[in-house]
């Protein structure tokens, strides 16, 4: 009699011992439970006895059984197995809030991204570092994510700095140190070191434009712009002290990024500039910059761009921020005017101190709140905690 084949050999390994392929995590994974839930209540065709009833419960653990599956892939010998491990993760934590789940595996998800940024190529160390991005935005700010920034923010540092790294890899790597560092940290000497991380980055591009033949550095500029765009969203919940450092140090700069050919480089420095001035108008009420004139008149120039050799959308795009950009400029008042903020408010130190909650308190809160919640979504899900309520 023929031998009865193993059950799952084809699973692991294919023909020839290729390595397994990864049913990547579609939007209908993270979508079916919230179709559930919500037309449920909405559409009374749902409520007829003959259609057919979705086991929610089954659902979620079907979900999690197949995340479970994609965490482990993770540490596949095959390269293109975790890279689609990876982007798998990535869909399903974009998609669905699932805070509970990954909180019982945040070190194992931190231990494969740091694996993966250390030991992968380029399209894998990008994956790792989005998936990373994500897995700080699932878990918020806390003591949790402090420990998995404490982890990753080094390897994060070590290859946006890495010259021999792709420009790919370190421009995806730059975004996410500025994007956990926002979300996560509360340490001001870390906040600052990454900033610097990000700055030794960006002020090449000054070096550039003051070098006319610098045309080789072109291929990093998408670098710069993800390094400058990752500084200035730090520089939102810096210290006014250290605020008006960086002003002092890039405000008479910047301006040269502004006649770079990359328009998404023009774009980045002209909403720096608006920030720095929108900044530097806070923290001084009688601020005065020098070449106002001049700089009022190139990014006039830039909004009212029509040079034909540049394509329509693209001037299209231009003139709309930058129409923004020079009215942010040359008004003290447009950020609070566009979204009707009222006047500043003034808080002095002791005030601003006693507003801050510690880091143990912000813990406990937010503890608190997704246990309330899973409360609340349990009594949608689980049929039997309803029935149980009428006896």
């Amino acid at each position: 009699m023929p031998k009865p084949k193993k059950r799952g050999s084809n699973h692991q390994r294919g023909a020839g011992g290729q390595p397994r392929s990864v049913q990547p995590f579609s939007d209908e994974d993270a979508s079916i439970e919230t179709m559930s839930h919500c037309s449920g209540f909405s559409d009374p065709a749902s409520f007829t006895e003959d259609g057919p009833e979705i086991d929610e419960e089954a659902t979620q653990e079907d979900l999690e059984y197949k995340l479970k599956g994609f965490i482990d892939l993770t540490l596949d010998k095959s390269a293109k197995t975790r890279q689609a491990a990876l982007e798998s993760l990535k869909n399903a934590f974009s998609s669905k809030i699932l805070y509970e789940f990954i909180m019982e595996r945040r070190m194992t998800l931190t231990d494969s991204i740091e694996r993966c940024i250390k030991k992968g190529k380029s399209d894998e160390q990008c994956a790792a570092a989005g998936l990373a991005c994500l897995l700080c935005v699932q878990m918020g700010s806390g003591i949790e994510s402090e420990e998995i920034f404490k982890t990753l923010g080094p390897v994060l540092k070590k290859i946006v700095c890495d010259g021999t790294a792709s420009i790919q890899a370190r421009q995806a790597c730059a975004t996410c140190l500025g994007i956990c560092c926002f979300i996560v940290t509360d340490d001001i000497t870390e906040l600052y070191s990454t900033m610097e991380c990000l700055e030794n980055i960006f002020t090449k591009a000054y070096q550039r434009d003051r070098d006319t033949n610098g045309v080789s550095s072109t291929h990093n500029t998408v670098l710069h712009i993800s390094a400058l765009l990752a500084w200035t969203l730090l520089l939102t919940i810096c210290p006014m002290n250290e605020v008006k450092k960086k002003i002092e140090m890039h405000l008479h700069k910047l301006p040269s990024l502004l006649s770079c050919d990359d328009l998404n480089m023009r774009i980045a420095a002209g909403e720096t500039l608006a920030l720095l001035f929108e900044l530097a108008r806070e923290t001084d009420a009688d601020f005065f910059y020098e070449d106002m004139e001049l700089l009022t008149e190139k990014l006039r120039a830039l909004a009212t761009d029509g040079n034909k050799h540049r394509a329509k959308v693209d001037k299209r795009k231009q003139r709309s921020v930058f129409r923004d950009v020079l009215r942010a400029v040359e008004s003290n008042d447009f950020l609070r005017n566009v979204f009707e903020l009222g006047p500043p408010v003034m808080l002095d130190a002791a005030t601003l101190k006693t507003m801050k909650i510690s880091r143990f308190e912000r813990h406990l809160y937010n503890s608190a709140a997704f246990k309330a919640r899973t409360k609340a979504r349990s009594k949608c899900r689980d049929k039997r905690a309803d029935v149980g309520e009428f006896f």
